[in-house]
């Protein structure tokens, strides 16, 4: 039997930034205890899985990702924690395989959880009122990426109709700027060049301690050692213009947007119960591109919500095709349970869904496309990662178009000022004169 500090644990992580940078942290605190962290695709004495539930595909990956590993290491202990876990214990619990559920406070003390635990066959669930929690738990991803995802906020107060994001992550609440600061540096000190500011609500924060997104943004352009900083998705509501005009300003905060924007029909978003209109969001791209004419700006849409018409998706695609954004993250809905939107009799059938789901992804390809276009003969500063793929490796410029070029070790974590001349048949430019 093995030894306690010689067990294998394999992590792996569904859903959004926040969930990665989470587990980074949560990781950590077994590898400096003298466990050994595989790949999930090996075998493992415990397995962690950090689940999602924005979706039902997300929960699906997660079930499947359970019966997986059980085929691996049928011994192995199998935890389940996260968002899933907090919404959904009941349901996991009907997966034998798994040992341990955690909710999204409880998932912080995995290792007091698997210290002592002991596989009888009998299952284990810490799930405790999320409502209630006040407490902001930091955390940031470190490993052999270049960039690490910062979190600076957590939950959220919007309860737009089809999100279950509020129910499994409490009420909004962030860290203060000193101690988001004192962790930023701690960041620079490891040699990372990159931080991506991730959150639920990150354009939220600092209303629990009576401080602004906007003054963190100010600080953290003074830190030295970090020499990009990227805002992850942020409400448009709370893209302030002070903020787009501090970005555009700055040479360490990166003219890379993303900003949800669900529906291009203003009917859609009233009963999505969003907190702007088309004409708001269309103006925080104008403003954008005014100052910033080559940033990079992706939009969130869902398609399929309840009551949409065919004329509500037609308003959507047209005013999406008019926006000069560069790119789509497109979601098809699907009913999540406690939900208002569930509760809506309207509801639109699967093949419709995939239909605007398709004309979406390919306005979305075209946009890129002509996004990429208009960057050639540019002169841009990449930052390489350590990934090597059939003899390439990649990284982003500022306005995070994707590169490659043939692999050297000497350019990981580096920052190479660059031109891009050509794009390949995969739709990356590839630089052939490093």
């Amino acid at each position: 039997m093995q030894q306690m500090n010689n067990k294998k644990i394999a992590f792996h992580t569904f859903g959004c930034k926040l969930n990665f940078s989470e587990t980074s942290t949560i990781s950590r605190q077994f590898s400096e205890n003298a466990y050994k962290i595989v790949n999930f695709k090996e075998e493992a004495d415990i397995y962690v899985i950090h689940s999602c539930t924005v979706t039902a595909n997300a929960e699906r990956k997660c079930r499947a990702a359970v019966h997986r590993v059980s085929r691996i290491n049928p011994e192995a202990t199998i935890v389940v924690m996260g968002c899933y876990a907090q919404l959904r214990a009941e349901e996991i619990a009907g997966m034998k395989e798994v040992d341990i559920i955690l909710g999204n406070k409880e998932k912080y003390n995995l290792f007091e959880y698997l210290k002592n635990f002991k596989k009888t066959g009998k299952q284990e669930i810490h799930i405790s009122n999320i409502s209630k929690t006040n407490e902001f738990i930091p955390s940031y991803s470190y490993g052999n990426r270049t960039r690490s995802f910062l979190k600076i906020q957590d939950g959220c107060d919007y309860f737009c109709t089809y999100c279950t994001i509020p129910l499994a992550r409490g009420h909004s609440r962030s860290n203060t700027i000193a101690d988001t600061i004192k962790i930023a540096n701690t960041i620079a000190g490891k040699g990372t060049k990159e931080i991506v500011l991730t959150g639920v609500n990150i354009g939220d924060f600092g209303k629990n301690n009576n401080e602004t997104f906007f003054e963190l943004i100010q600080h953290l352009d003074k830190i030295k050692g970090i020499e990009r900083i990227r805002i992850s998705s942020i409400e448009p509501d709370l893209l302030y213009d002070e903020i787009i005009e501090f970005v555009s300003n700055s040479t360490k905060l990166l003219p890379h947007f993303h900003i949800p924007l669900q529906s291009g029909s203003n009917k859609i978003l009233k009963a999505m119960r969003r907190k702007y209109n088309r004409e708001l969001f269309a103006h925080k791209i104008r403003k954008i591109k005014s100052l910033m004419p080559y940033s990079c700006i992706a939009a969130d849409v869902i398609v399929g919500f309840p009551g949409e018409t065919d004329n509500d998706f037609t308003e959507t695609y047209n005013f999406i095709k008019e926006l000069d954004i560069s790119y789509l993250h497109v979601f098809t809905y699907s009913d999540r349970p406690n939900t208002q939107a569930a509760k809506i009799i309207e509801k639109i059938p699967g093949n419709i869904k995939k239909n605007r789901s398709k004309q979406l992804h390919k306005l979305s390809n075209e946009k890129k496309k002509y996004f990429y276009e208009q960057n050639i003969g540019k002169k841009y500063k990449v930052l390489f990662e350590s990934d090597s793929i059939n003899g390439y490796m990649h990284g982003f410029t500022e306005n995070y178009i994707k590169v490659k070029t043939k692999y050297n070790p000497d350019l990981i974590n580096q920052i190479v000022k660059i031109k891009l001349k050509k794009i390949d048949e995969q739709g990356v430019f590839i630089i052939d004169d490093l």
